[in-house]
């Protein structure tokens, strides 16, 4: 049931054994669902309890280990052999006195690594602070080291697959989208709109489904088009108030998010100005997108764009993405913004997405692009507007 050929897999191994050489780390364990999956083709809902995957450089093959119930998933969904999927058994599952990461360093000790240079992703969401005092206290011996975004750094230029895969997800996007436009209403309970899109970001296309995103569809209305990060709620859509929408297309967990912005009725001046102005400079800042300038370089391309007015973006412009699960369909790795010197190359993607939340105002539009060869590449069709309806 993976998705890639194996030798994809095995590829991506060796980018990500090349980087635990240049950092001197002989053993990474990844506990990050996307990497688990980058690297092996994992896939199952089980990230709510421990689990993770050992690269080691001295194996070929990672080391799947998991749930007992959750060792079928990875017979089923990886390429790896049977030797190379070890479990635990349930009883450490949210026990008091027991902990997965006992397991995990008794299989270091059995293959002979308790003294070597161990990587751990020290700033993952599912990786605790109990792991690590767990895996500390069995491995006195070890050298720990934070191997946080080693995988996802080797994650960030993309096969042509996967761009094949966040090509559909984009088609999808539009879908979702259109969707949303569509269901927001004077009269609408917001809970009936979130409903829709759901439905649409799993339905997908005629020629294939969708997937789960790893966020949940947000919308912003009224008051709270303020902030980013709200959801919704059983109030209904009101007449003369923004609409954010930030929802995504996903594809085998490949996301192509896409933000756009509504009114109910005749928008202020206030809110005109500010999507011209926002629109105006995030396609000026595209039309500068190309390999070899720098991130950096990207987010000051905007404040130049917008330097004529007093709009005033104090967060990133924006950042990676690819394949990931809840709760972020970012990357974690490079940002849009001040300081930020990574190099632009073909196949990253990165989500760009100038959202303004002013208490008097709240306006949101983006685009998801691939690096090319010369430029970029949309991953949707879709248009760069403020959608009134009257």
């Amino acid at each position: 049931m993976y998705y890639f050929d194996i030798q994809e897999y095995k590829d991506r191994i060796q980018k990500t054994k090349r980087r635990m050489e240049a950092e001197d780390i002989d053993v990474l364990f990844i506990s990050q669902p996307a990497n688990m999956n980058y690297l092996t083709g994992y896939d199952g809902w089980s990230f709510y309890v421990h689990q993770g995957i050992i690269i080691s450089l001295g194996q070929d093959e990672p080391i799947w280990i998991g749930r007992g119930m959750d060792a079928s998933g990875a017979r089923l969904t990886t390429f790896l052999k049977e030797e190379n999927i070890l479990s635990y058994s349930d009883d450490y599952v949210q026990s008091k006195t027991k902990h997965p990461m006992q397991v995990v360093a008794d299989i270091i000790k059995k293959k002979g690594w308790r003294e070597k240079n161990i990587a751990v992703e020290m700033d993952q969401f599912y990786f605790t602070h109990r792991c690590y005092v767990e895996l500390e206290k069995a491995l006195p011996e070890a050298r720990f080291k934070d191997g946080n975004i080693l995988v996802n750094m080797v994650r960030m230029i993309k096969s042509d697959k996967e761009i094949e895969f966040m090509k559909k997800a984009g088609k999808i996007a539009e879908k979702v989208m259109e969707t949303g436009i569509d269901a927001v209403n004077v009269g609408v309970r917001e809970c009936d709109a979130a409903a829709k899109i759901s439905y649409a970001q799993i339905k997908g296309t005629e020629e294939y489904g969708g997937d789960y995103p790893a966020i949940v569809p947000l919308m912003m209305a009224g008051e709270g088009t303020s902030t980013p990060h709200l959801t919704w709620s059983d109030r209904k859509f009101q007449e003369n108030e923004a609409v954010l929408l930030e929802l995504s297309g996903v594809y085998k967990h490949y996301h192509a998010p896409i933000a756009r912005t509504i009114y109910l009725g005749t928008p202020p001046k206030l809110m005109k100005e500010t999507a011209e102005i926002v629109m105006d400079g995030l396609n000026k800042t595209l039309a500068f997108i190309k390999p070899g300038i720098n991130c950096e370089e990207i987010e000051a391309k905007w404040r130049d764009a917008i330097s004529h007015s007093t709009v005033v973006k104090e967060s990133r412009l924006g950042y990676s993405i690819g394949l990931n699960y809840p709760p972020d369909w970012g990357e974690q790795t490079v940002s849009l913004r001040p300081g930020d010197k990574t190099v632009l190359k073909p196949n990253m993607a990165f989500h760009i997405i100038p959202g303004i939340w002013y208490k008097e105002v709240g306006f949101e539009v983006d685009a998801s692009i691939r690096i090319t060869e010369k430029g970029y590449e949309s991953l949707y069709d879709f248009p760069i507007e403020l959608f009134i309806k009257k």
